[in-house]
């Protein structure tokens, strides 16, 4: 008789808490209730109480912080005098080793103790990251060995971005979040991302890091939607430490991406969790991310790396040269390749390497006039180079345009026609392809460009105001 009462009892709380999750439902929207709330289900009825079970700690700590009271609320409609409203997490045999002994905890201590015993990670082929829950595929990316502080050549254009990334590694609290790190292709951005995970993975074992490309974060929530496996997704990402994430520009325009990033990224803040992001932009400009997710990104600290100057460019090449030890490269080599490569600090080593790489197969010392040789067609390219951002800043100047104005959607005339023109000079100044034209340009697809090359090229034709603009502009360019 007692088993049919409890089970009377059972069932009415489930009734009781079916009308809650309407509420519930209705109150928080239907992506927030069936990622949270949607999962909990009726255990046991006490006197004051109702007792919900969830399928994680993770989940069971979210919903605590943000949901039980409102949980409470709504059903004390339903129970008058009701106090209380428990979570608890299902109990396994594969979990348990005593009675009393429940999943949360002892998955806690089992992991507290693997990360107790592991050794320091090698810098050959490392992980900064977690497993997923079957522990059969890393959620993070492989860490360069090469890419630590120590590595780091710091200058006047960058000093701001390697205090920062400094800070932030060396402190077990949380500095700022996030931090920001921005600037264009080769000037240290993932090398900073790297160091930081280098350093916490060495100096603070026990604290879990994660690095990836935005582009593997996408990769990763469209597999988890494929395989209805979200909740595993959320768990991963939003119990990290610290979560550094690169090039988040690739997930303009993506909106499913954004919002779980949305989600994650303030989850992780809420839980006083280190963000580190990278872009090629500042947070403002960043074309095709919702304005929330921009404001959020730049809450914290946002530092850009600038173009190298010339000592900046001479440090990298001899500190480079000093783990290139076996090859001795000439002190007017290595200025002439500072003051010839100013595009970005990769190139610049791969020259260094390419003249040290052919010194040694072909058994030359180096000389000035083997670099000049060897490197004729890097050379000629930083000679004529042009970027799209040199464009975009060029034709923005020359008609009284903010920079910004290139990337948005507006489509006033005084903006749509020197947007044409920036686009048409980047087809014509520069070897990059319709589409990456047009995400340059705020994420536009390529028949934009397309469009725009063309318009240009007829109006060339029979607006000489425009013929004599263009011609102007390109010379300037190219000048």
């Amino acid at each position: 008789m007692m088993g049919d009462d409890k089970g009377t009892a059972i069932e009415h709380a489930e009734q009781q808490w079916s009308r809650v999750r309407t509420r519930l439902q209705s109150e928080y929207g239907d992506a927030t209730f069936n990622s949270w709330l949607k999962p909990l289900r009726v255990v046991e009825q006490k006197d004051n109480a109702v007792v919900l079970s969830v399928p994680t700690r993770f989940m069971r700590d979210w919903v605590k912080s943000h949901y039980v009271d409102r949980i409470r609320d709504l059903w004390s409609r339903e129970v008058p005098g009701l106090q209380g409203v428990e979570l608890t997490i299902p109990t396994t045999k594969k979990a348990s080793t005593s009675p009393n002994t429940s999943e949360g905890p002892v998955k806690a201590s089992a992991r507290s103790a693997a990360t107790a015993r592991r050794p320091a990670p090698s810098r050959q082929s490392a992980v900064a990251s977690g497993n997923h829950r079957d522990g059969s595929e890393e959620i993070g990316a492989p860490l360069d060995g090469r890419y630590t502080f120590d590595n780091f050549v710091v200058g006047n254009s960058n000093e701001l971005a390697h205090a920062a990334a400094r800070r932030v590694a060396e402190s077990t609290s949380v500095q700022f979040n996030p931090l920001f790190l921005y600037g264009g292709v080769g000037l240290g951005k993932t090398h900073l991302m790297h160091a930081i995970a280098w350093h916490i993975r060495e100096q603070h074992p026990g604290r879990s890091v994660v690095y990836l490309s935005a582009e593997k974060f996408m990769y990763q929530f469209v597999r988890a939607l494929r395989y209805k496996d979200t909740m595993s997704f959320k768990q991963q990402f939003r119990s990290v430490d610290v979560l550094m994430i690169d090039d988040v520009q690739f997930i303009s325009g993506k909106e499913s991406t954004q919002e779980e990033f949305f989600h994650t990224f303030n989850a992780l803040v809420d839980f006083n969790r280190q963000v580190v992001i990278s872009a090629d932009r500042s947070p403002s400009d960043l074309e095709g991310i919702e304005e929330r997710i921009r404001s959020r990104l730049g809450w914290g600290m946002v530092a850009d790396l600038q173009p190298t100057d010339y000592e900046l460019r001479l440090g990298i090449l001899q500190s480079k040269c000093e783990i290139l030890e076996r090859t001795s490269v000439p002190e007017r080599v290595l200025e002439f390749l500072a003051h010839r490569i100013t595009s970005n600090v990769r190139e610049l080593e791969g020259g260094l390497n390419r003249v040290v790489a052919y010194s040694t197969l072909v058994g030359r010392p180096v000389t000035l006039e083997m670099a000049q040789d060897v490197l004729q067609d890097l050379l000629r390219a930083n000679d004529r180079r042009v970027t799209i951002e040199d464009i975009q800043r060029r034709v923005a100047d020359y008609f009284n345009l903010r920079l910004s104005d290139m990337l948005a959607k507006r489509r006033a005339q005084s903006v749509v026609r020197p947007r044409q023109v920036a686009m048409y000079l980047a087809k014509q100044l520069t070897s990059r392809s319709l589409p990456e034209i047009g995400r340059k340009f705020g994420g536009r697809d390529h028949t934009t460009v397309m469009h725009a090359v063309r318009r240009i090229e007829e109006l060339r034709q029979t607006d000489s105001n425009i013929a004599d603009d263009v011609d102007l502009l390109k010379r300037m360019l190219e000048g």
